[in-house]
């Protein structure tokens, strides 16, 4: 996939009515809805300030929660665009609808300098169906597209890819980073090049795995789709997760690594609990030797030293997955090591979206990484190597 795109930079803006294609979907206190982390919107601000400094008029749009295509109060955008006139200091204009009689009068009032924030684009059933009505419609209101949700880029939706059919379609400075950061990281690394992959199941990293064999000097896998691989060694891994119908895609990958050359690095030891529980037994136990009714739940002492070492010497580094059931203080041992491993490395350190940058984030690691990605599914699929929608109708430079 071509990520040399254009960007806001390159676009004629003043005088310009700009569709900014935002990622709002932020948390929210399940009772009361307010906003409890207001870090998306903060990550819009370069791009929103950057087009109104530059004499645009900004329609922003986004999506918040799954409301599949109807209209729930609890999920309006209404405690977005409050927010946002706080974060900015201006009067942030909120239309009722989004493609309706009071966003169109909105968008057709908008003067150069204001923003005007459309409602839940995912009211709209149109919306994830890429309806090119609905696309259409959107693209209406204004000449310029930018696209700044890099968490959406993977959804082929009539926001994030619909409308590059009816306007000349830019990247904004999130998504830029994104791409200019995951991209070298992939097209041209400081080696050696370490990849970092965690979480529950092997099925979800299938696509990483194997194009990161193409590309990676080391790949280290934790977490639960560890069990998998050592399972396809002949270890006993008692009542671990294991996709028992990817064991023989597990064999291939260690023999695809073995005939590149690649060094693939699995857990030595593994701490294990007697039940899934955060107040469990736990002890720890060489990785291919655990016991009957036990089940692995972090990577263990030994682990942590061989992947850390690992980390230290490298040139670039790529996270996507925790080591362990980190939501349990007990088993948050490995993900917290590997993240300050990653602190603590000269490397260019990538976080993928997701759980681990929420450890990072929760370690206060965060300002130690050289990126930390904003999209969970799309850097999972950027790491694949797939052709995102949402950047693939981007202009090209």
């Amino acid at each position: 996939m071509n990520y040399n795109k254009m960007t806001v930079s390159d676009a004629a803006l003043s005088g310009k009515k700009v569709l900014l294609r935002c990622d709002f979907n932020v948390p929210q206190d399940k009772t009361t809805g307010a906003i409890t982390s207001d870090k998306r919107i903060v990550a819009s601000l370069p791009t929103i300030r950057y087009l109104l400094e530059h004499g645009a008029a900004v329609i922003a749009c986004s999506h918040l929660g799954k409301p599949k295509g109807t209209w729930k109060e609890s999920l309006t955008l209404a405690p977005v665009a409050q927010r946002l006139s706080e974060l900015l200091g201006m009067d942030v204009i909120f239309a009722k609808d989004i493609v309706g009689e009071d966003a169109k009068a909105k968008a057709a009032a908008l003067q150069p300098g204001q923003l005007l924030l459309l409602e839940n684009l995912r009211f709209d059933p149109r919306e994830e169906k890429n309806d090119p009505e609905f696309a259409k419609a959107l693209a209406d209101m204004a000449e310029l597209y930018v696209s700044d949700a890099f968490g959406t880029v993977h959804r082929a939706h009539a926001s994030t890819a619909g409308v590059a059919a009816y306007l000349p379609a830019y990247a904004g400075l999130l998504v830029e980073k994104e791409l200019s950061v995951m991209g070298k990281a992939l097209d041209d690394p400081k080696r050696p090049f370490v990849a970092i992959l965690g979480g529950a199941k092997v099925s979800d990293k299938i696509g990483v795995i194997n194009n990161l064999l193409e590309k990676a000097d080391t790949i280290i896998i934790g977490g639960g789709m560890a069990y998998t691989f050592l399972k396809a060694q002949g270890g006993e891994i008692g009542t671990s997760l294991l996709e028992a119908d990817r064991l023989d895609y597990a064999r291939e990958m260690i023999q695809k690594a073995a005939d590149r050359k690649v060094r693939l690095l699995l857990p030595v030891d593994t701490a294990i609990g007697d039940t899934f529980a955060a107040d469990c037994t736990r002890k720890v136990v060489p990785s291919m030797e655990i016991p009957a009714d036990w089940m692995g739940l972090d990577i263990g002492p030994e682990t942590i030293k061989l992947f850390s070492d690992a980390v230290k010497d490298a040139g670039t580094v790529v996270w996507n997955g925790p080591m362990g059931v980190f939501e349990f203080p007990a088993f948050a041992v490995g993900t917290e090591a590997i993240a300050k491993a990653l602190a603590e490395s000269g490397a260019v350190t990538i976080v993928g979206g997701g759980d681990s940058a929420a450890a990072v984030e929760k370690l206060g690691y965060a300002d130690r990484m050289a990126h930390i990605s904003t999209g969970g599914g799309a850097s999972l699929e950027f790491l694949e190597g797939k052709e995102l929608p949402g950047v693939a109708c981007l202009l090209d430079k």
